[in-house]
């Protein structure tokens, strides 16, 4: 099975590049707060990371 992570949308992305803000939408974020489960993938790994300083992350168990 695989582990999940649970991301919360913390801090806007308003004043940062395109990139971060497609990030975040890439995501699935639409609103500030919003928490969303992914799978603990590589790849979101990755995305998470581009926007570690407007999201917070956690690991569900």
């Amino acid at each position: 099975m695989m582990s999940k992570i649970k991301i919360t949308y913390k801090k806007s992305a308003i004043g940062y590049n395109k990139s971060q803000k497609r990030t975040i939408r890439a995501l699935g974020f639409r609103k500030l707060y919003q928490v969303i489960e992914h799978d603990d993938t590589p790849v979101i790994r990755g995305m998470v990371h581009k926007v570690r300083h407007l999201v917070s992350v956690e690991e569900v168990k």
